[in-house]
């Protein structure tokens, strides 16, 4: 893992900086956005209403399109630094270990960006209605649920994984 090349190092960089900005931003974003929902169903909090809605959403499509594209330049820069670097995964089975959390939490995150593209276009590039964006962050929490949580949770793991690097392989001499 010592010996990188350049353009290796510099997609570590950008994977790097792009993963932890996402994590930070998908944090605020969820919490930010189950505050305005009461708990245990989908009904608005009563400090929100119809006039405010859409200046919330407003507000909140800014962090909705943070996280959409630096999950998008994390995930590429991601694979590209795993494409470039020559790390034998087998040696280094933390890396695998990440490798496999980001290509299974994969597909579920690119479908909710799905949801997210909707939104942010609706906003930035239509007088938008409120409700419609309302209708659109409800199927998004309600479609997978308890993925994020389980998201946040793995990408912790993968803290974990790069702090202490277990599974890997000792070099006999």
């Amino acid at each position: 893992m010592q010996n990188l090349n350049k353009i290796s190092k510099i997609f570590l960089y950008v994977c790097t900086l792009s993963g932890i900005l996402w994590f930070g931003g998908y944090l605020s974003r969820i919490l930010l956005t189950y505050q305005l929902f009461e708990p245990r169903d989908f009904v608005l909090k009563s400090y929100v209403t119809d006039q405010n809605l859409g200046g919330i959403f407003y507000t909140l499509n800014s962090s909705v399109t943070f996280t959409l594209i630096l999950y998008l330049v994390f995930l590429v820069s991601f694979i590209l630094f795993i494409s470039t670097s020559g790390i034998k995964l087998k040696e280094e089975g933390w890396l695998f270990v990440i490798l496999l959390i980001v290509v299974i939490t994969a597909p579920f995150e690119l479908y909710l960006m799905t949801l997210d593209y909707q939104i942010a276009t609706k906003v930035f590039y239509s007088a938008f209605v409120p409700k419609d964006i309302l209708a659109i962050y409800i199927k998004r929490m309600k479609l997978l649920s308890s993925f994020p949580l389980i998201e946040i949770f793995s990408y912790c793991a993968i803290l974990f994984l790069i702090i202490f690097k277990p599974l890997r392989m000792k070099k006999v001499k």
